[in-house]
């Protein structure tokens, strides 16, 4: 019995500091502001069950999708080896499911072996692509470090998980023909029927149980690691991929967030004669757009976390291509960066993060009272927010529909509205604007070629 309580310490430990540590990315995702999330849950459903669990946007691509799809879809039917895994962990059992569901069971084993040896061939392909090819868009310098390990890291554990499946198969495809009573007969498999007796045929029965319990073992921890792995590693977009697209926003991909303050100026400035509500001059100035984490929607947060690195929105974009600074995907990485520094900062509880102005009344740190005196443009230069030519290219290339957009934005309107600053070469055009109503400058009157008409 001493199986079942190791077995239970080790799903306490590692379920329960994997439930923190995900609630703790529950509550950076939400320092991003509230945002009224449109009805349509039809919609929304489909396009996360298209995107996100169907691999839609993936297949623009066919040959790193149709390999990302072994890896995914083995990801998922090893989930129901998975459940047994731990049932047999709790009740000291073995192979619980194959009495219970007979040839079913082993039409199942078949469809893992066969998954996982693909899955097995796509990994090694990856690791040969990400290493030793030179792709454009995975050694631009927001890959460099941490990203470039990440992306092996979870290749490497995908390796680890195979031999593991298949040691256990193996070896336990050996051991039916010699202790049959406690090793359920699960039928011929597609690999371990012939690749079981090939490699551990001829072992003694204690060797074969110790690298059966190996295998057995080694698949559960290394499941346990990954699902520790995942808050911390580019991957969470596993999981994060289906609330991205849920939430995703449904508005056309052209269609930007009017600021009614702003709009209500516009009108006034083209019909000079409409009457107006007049501006409460007491008032504070309205911030405009937004400078950190806290000030754009938890939809672009949660894109930041969402992300999965892989490039194709920087692959496609124009600036990019032409030299400049912008990579769409390092955008969205920063702004998890961010996330995470404030999360950090706020867990410790510091009271030098308190805005001075409230650090009287302030009993604790808070959302609401945080200041470092750091924003995002410590991480995005004002020359990539620059560079952008709102085109859209990043948000269609962008496989879970995250929109790099929003935030370039949202920072673009924070600088020149709030801080009423920008490229020198756009100031003609806001001067022209501002006081022609047309962004080239005129000597007559916009509207002049309506005296002919």
């Amino acid at each position: 019995m001493l199986q079942p309580l190791i077995f239970f310490l080790i799903c306490a430990v590692g379920f329960g500091y994997a439930g923190y540590k995900f609630s703790k990315l529950r509550r950076n995702v939400l320092l991003g502001k509230d945002e009224v999330i449109e009805k349509n849950p039809g919609q929304r459903f489909k396009n996360m069950m298209l995107v996100a669990f169907g691999q839609k946007k993936m297949f623009k691509r066919w040959i790193p999708a149709v390999l990302h799809g072994f890896i995914y879809v083995a990801f998922l039917f090893t989930q129901i080896e998975l459940i047994e895994i731990i049932i047999d962990g709790f009740t000291n059992g073995h192979r619980t499911f194959a009495p219970l569901i007979g040839g079913l069971y082993t039409l199942i084993l078949n469809t893992i072996e066969i998954l996982s040896v693909l899955a097995l061939i796509a990994t090694i392909i990856f690791l040969w692509r990400r290493n030793m090819l030179s792709i454009p868009r995975f050694n631009k310098p927001e890959m460099e470090g941490w990203p470039h390990k990440d992306a092996n890291i979870i290749l490497y554990l995908e390796i680890l998980l195979v031999m593991a499946i298949l040691t256990m198969n193996g070896t336990d495809a050996v051991l039916q023909g010699i202790d049959p009573a406690h090793y359920p007969d699960t039928g011929t498999l597609a690999v371990s029927s012939w690749l079981g007796p090939l490699v551990f045929g001829g072992l003694s029965e204690s060797v074969l149980a110790t690298l059966e319990r190996a295998g057995w073992w080694l698949h559960f921890l290394v499941v346990i690691a990954f699902l520790n792995y995942l808050p911390i590693s580019k991957h969470l977009h596993i999981i994060f991929a289906f609330p991205m697209t849920y939430f995703a926003r449904l508005t056309p991909k052209s269609e930007m967030e009017n600021m009614p303050e702003i709009q209500k100026e516009v009108q006034s400035m083209m019909d000079p004669e409409a009457a107006f509500d007049e501006a409460d001059m007491s008032a504070e100035l309205p911030e405009f757009g937004a400078q950190d984490i806290t000030e754009l929607s938890w939809i672009d947060v949660l894109g930041g976390y969402a992300c999965t690195q892989c490039g194709r929105c920087t692959a496609v974009c124009p600036a990019n291509l032409t030299g400049k600074k912008l990579s769409p995907r390092k955008i969205m990485m920063d702004i998890r960066t961010r996330a995470e520094e404030i999360g950090t900062k706020l867990d410790s509880g510091d009271k030098q993060y308190i805005a001075e102005d409230k650090r009287e009344s302030a009993k604790a740190l808070t959302k609401e009272n945080f200041d470092d005196g750091k924003s995002l443009f410590d991480l995005i230069s004002k020359e990539e927010i620059h560079a952008c030519t709102t085109c859209q290219a990043c948000v269609e290339a962008c496989p879970i529909n995250i929109n790099p957009l929003e935030p370039i934005l949202k920072l673009r309107r924070h600088e020149i509205l709030t801080e009423s600053a920008g490229p020198t070469d756009w100031l003609p055009m806001f001067t022209a604007i501002e006081n022609g109503g047309a962004v080239w400058a005129m000597s007559d009157a916009r509207d002049k070629w309506t005296e002919d008409v």
